[in-house]
């Protein structure tokens, strides 16, 4: 098939997509030489590609152990026409994740005051990391002046490299943690959203409203696995002297990995060790382990 046929598979899909909603309908398999007007569906669920496995039963396990395109099949010697539509199709939602703005109607629905850092743009955030790590001078005055003081945690949420991790988890992460916290009797300033903000960012955020711990909640590198994955980094009153390993870090949150729901009520505990053991990052696991 040429590539410009490819293209224009591509561009039907995304289109199609793009009209189907929420509903768990059954879907229907390609058809590789359909009409242009005919609807093109790929299933949600991994499905095998590899004609008469000679080891159905291991495949089948491998394939539900791991992300990766395995078990896909070929035409002759190249990737069969779905796989090659959804890798296209995976690869396009990687790049909206790290290239697009959230939505500010998500962000009023969930109460977050949106903050900015230093990056101008996402050319400036990618090619100059500090940019990230430090807020607008505005977005200092705004937290210093309305930021909740002395609070045991606050709570910080940051599209990092993945606005679609945000959008997909923190509607449920979000209140899962607050609800955690609240039960263990621990204070919680307002969360905060920042917008093109690294992990570091933390460390000025909590400087300015004095807290005793901080989270944030940021959006990871997507990969053509998924786009929707999110990682919590903590730190126990980080300072000018802080290093990596004083941050305590969950990775891998998202509806294929650890759940949002479950994530929150997991940091909640964590948090908690944290405030009690007054410390986070490797210090936290030493403690821990005794």
């Amino acid at each position: 098939m040429k590539q410009v046929n490819l293209d224009e598979l591509v561009d039907r899909v995304l289109v199609e997509l793009a009209k189907q909603s929420s509903s768990s309908a059954k879907k229907e398999p390609l058809q590789a030489g359909a009409h242009s007007s005919d609807p093109i569906y790929f299933p949600e669920d991994k499905e095998m590609g590899v004609e008469k496995p000679k080891d159905r039963e291991s495949l089948e396990r491998a394939m539900s152990r791991t992300p990766a395109r395995i078990g896909i099949g070929r035409a002759g010697t190249r990737m069969k026409t779905r796989s090659y539509l959804q890798f296209r199709i995976d690869q396009a939602a990687a790049r909206d994740a790290v290239t697009k703005d959230i939505g500010e109607d998500l962000l009023r629905e969930l109460g977050l005051p949106i903050l900015q850092t230093k990056s101008a743009d996402m050319q400036e955030y990618l090619m100059n990391l500090e940019s990230g790590r430090r807020l607008s001078d505005e977005s200092v005055r705004w937290l210093e002046q309305n930021g909740d003081k002395g609070k045991d945690v606050q709570i910080v949420v940051s599209d990092g490299l993945s606005t679609s991790a945000i959008e997909a988890n923190i509607p449920d992460l979000l209140p899962s943690l607050l609800q955690g916290l609240a039960l263990r009797n621990i204070s919680t300033g307002k969360p905060v959203f920042v917008k093109r903000g690294r992990v570091w960012v933390q460390d000025q955020i909590a400087s300015i409203v004095k807290c005793k711990a901080v989270i944030s909640l940021i959006g990871e590198r997507p990969g053509l696995a998924t786009a929707e994955s999110l990682s919590a980094y903590m730190i126990y009153q980080p300072s000018a002297q802080t290093v990596e390993s004083d941050r305590t870090v969950i990775s891998n949150i998202h509806r294929g990995g650890t759940p949002p729901i479950e994530a929150g009520a997991y940091l909640a505990e964590l948090l908690d060790d944290i405030l009690r053991y007054q410390a986070s990052g490797v210090t936290l696991a030493r403690l821990r382990s005794r």
